[in-house]
């Protein structure tokens, strides 16, 4: 089911200002933060351009899912597995407050988010 507008717009905003505050300008033409929304799940992507001399396309890991409930208007955070299968994160539970889980994927005090 996909998001409803409002919720779609504060996500564009709040997702959009955490992916354009996560990496410094200075390296934006070697790595960057995005995030792509489907259905009722936000997906945050960490992009890097070509390394080797023989790639030609930027690559995308993901980092972090979170996921809409409709019926209770709470977030899910999600990590993923070295296969991009993803689990339920553990270091905090649903909430409203999709600021709260943006913090808790910018802290990463398990390291299961960046590494």
């Amino acid at each position: 089911m996909p998001l409803p507008v409002l919720v779609k717009a504060l996500i564009e905003k709040k997702v959009g200002e955490f992916c354009t505050k996560k990496v410094p300008a200075r390296v934006l033409n070697e790595l960057n933060v995005s995030y792509d929304i489907r259905g009722n799940s936000v997906t945050i992507f960490e992009n890097r351009a070509p390394w080797r001399p023989d790639m030609k396309e930027w690559t995308s890991m993901p980092v972090a899912q979170i996921r809409y409930d409709n019926k209770t208007g709470e977030w899910t955070l999600y990590c993923a597995d070295r296969n991009d299968k993803w689990h339920k994160y553990l270091g905090i539970e649903a909430t409203k407050n999709i600021g709260a889980l943006l913090n808790e994927i910018d802290k990463d005090p398990t390291g299961i988010f960046w590494g």
